[in-house]
């Protein structure tokens, strides 16, 4: 096979006819985790029998591309070098997965054979998968590629036509949306521009739904003003309680009352949905919920999987609300691994290959009946539950997890009143007045600080003078030996009542603040059995 002559050299004659350029390097970016690495694609079209052989550690998706990228380019009426072709992904100690490499591979392969010229080539950065007729279809994590890209310098970045909107959410870099192969191959002979019009931007509505408001929970004083404490300090919450007493209703309803998104989190959200390959348009507007079924698996709820790891439910969750129904009946390992984010706001998935680490700050919300049968403790209801059997069942929350969630609710049956009340309850809106000043004040008190909320503000950092007046550390300390408090207890009852103080516009923690945060302490499934 003849290919046409390369002004840039690197040919030579041998026996089996004129070889022009042999070697070609394209620029793409491989997702790790969530953040995305500058990589050079090098092709090398040589003698030998015609195969395609990919080094630098490619993953399973990589490798597949061998199967896609030769008829896509045939089917956009190019020509695929019946020679041994070689293409190694370097540096080569980065794993490299996901389809996003298909496009770079087949322009490096392209630009070796001297059918696209080289030099647009090394200030531009190439993603997108390719389907076997050469259309760019949609691809997940563009938005870390187009992040790494800007970061690296690049100027351009080339994406599918569908991936454009998020793409375009980078400042500083320009994007060009291209529907085929065939059209980033005439865009680099300078044959081919893309339309100047701006992407068709589609917020996500991932979040609270309009149609959900705290006005339709009836009753439940108690919990209500457990949610806009947790919302307004960003505060894990444990609720207990007999089935029907509006667990779910009421914790479906936390997102409705958290503050807005800044941009930069709108993006980080953004950015992980993306990778997970769930965005179907621009940029994540709302705090996302995520509630996963009680039967979700360890890689599932924290992330991995086989060859390319994706982030799991607690890094969906980023920056909204993470939402376990009956979370008695979760896996043991799957709610075990929630100590690291819930600790540190990130997760990190160990591989034979390396680790991969996720953001994954969210507001925990974990609900579980108080047994097996779910009354015991009930004042109508009697238990049917063996004490064994109950006792097993509490026993799936480890002390540990359960020490590392900063509010403890018991939500009781609702009485004849409640249910048949034509009083609405208290509307989100007003009650997201109130969790948007106090998340002000803290934001203004933690200014020049790493943290953003009460509820990642280490102990020392609450109890430095002029923090807690006289009456709240004297009811601090008299709680230590009263209520056998941890440490991490110590410090998440002082977090509480800094936020409860942030509710009321103090500028100290008083007494009062104390009490109450110290009354989301005591363990919920005790309160239960107590009462029955």
């Amino acid at each position: 096979m003849a290919f046409p002559a390369s002004p840039a050299g690197g040919g030579r004659v041998g026996a089996s006819g004129y070889v022009p350029r042999v070697y070609g390097r394209v620029l793409a970016v491989a997702v790790v985790g969530v953040e995305g690495h500058v990589i050079r694609v090098e092709a090398h079209v040589g003698r030998g029998l015609p195969t395609l052989t990919l080094a630098g550690l490619p993953g399973a998706a990589v490798q597949d591309a061998r199967e896609r990228v030769r008829p896509a380019v045939e089917s956009s009426g190019l020509e695929w070098p019946l020679r041994r072709v070689v293409v190694n992904l370097s540096p080569a100690g980065i794993r490299k997965d996901g389809p996003g490499l298909d496009l770079p591979i087949a322009l490096g392969v392209l630009a070796a054979s001297a059918q696209i010229p080289g030099d647009p080539l090394h200030s531009v950065a190439f993603a997108g998968e390719l389907s076997l007729r050469g259309e760019l279809v949609t691809t997940a994590g563009i938005l870390a590629v187009a992040v790494a890209a800007a970061r690296s310098g690049l100027r351009r970045v080339v994406v599918p036509q569908a991936n454009h909107a998020e793409a375009a959410l980078v400042e500083g870099l320009e994007v060009i949306a291209a529907p085929t192969l065939q059209a980033v191959v005439e865009f680099l002979r300078g044959r081919w521009q893309p339309p100047v019009t701006p992407p068709d931007v589609v917020p996500e509505e991932e979040g609270s739904s309009p149609s959900v408001d705290f006005a339709e929970v009836r009753g439940q004083a108690n919990a209500r003003r457990a949610m806009e404490i947790a919302a307004a300090g960003g505060h894990n919450v444990l609720l207990v309680g007999p089935p029907g007493a509006g667990k779910t209703m009421v914790a479906r309803r936390l997102a409705t009352i958290l503050p807005p998104m800044t941009r930069q989190e709108a993006l980080e959200v953004t950015r992980l949905h993306s990778v997970a390959g769930l965005l179907t348009g621009g940029l994540v507007a709302h705090r996302p919920f995520r509630a996963p079924h009680h039967s979700t698996s360890a890689a599932g709820l924290l992330g991995g999987g086989t060859g390319f790891v994706r982030p799991g439910e607690v890094s969906l969750a980023h920056q909204g609300v993470l939402f376990l129904d009956e979370v008695s009946e979760f896996r043991r390992d799957a709610l075990e691994g929630l100590r690291q984010p819930t600790e540190e706001g990130r997760v990190v998935v160990a591989r034979a290959t390396g680790a991969v680490q996720f953001p994954a700050r969210f507001t925990l919300v974990a609900a579980s009946n108080p047994c097996p049968c779910g009354f015991e403790g009930d004042a109508r209801r009697s238990c049917r539950c063996q004490p064994v059997r109950a006792e097993a069942y509490r026993s799936r929350l480890s002390g540990p997890l359960v020490d590392r969630i900063d509010i403890h609710l018991v939500v009781p049956r609702l009485s004849r009143g409640e249910l048949l009340g034509a009083e609405s309850g208290e509307a989100s809106e007003s009650m997201r007045r109130r969790v948007e000043a106090a998340r002000q004040r803290q934001r203004a008190r933690l200014a020049g600080s790493p943290w953003t909320s009460n509820a990642q503000v280490p102990g020392r950092a609450l109890q430095e003078p002029g923090q807690l007046t006289a009456d709240a550390k004297d009811a601090i300390a008299k709680a230590v030996d009263r209520m056998a408090l941890t440490g991490r207890g110590f410090d998440r009852a002082l977090r509480v009542a800094r936020t409860i103080a942030d509710l009321e516009g103090r500028p100290v923690v008083e007494g009062d603040h104390v009490r109450e945060a110290l009354s989301f302490r005591a363990t919920p499934f005790e309160a239960v059995a107590r009462a029955g």
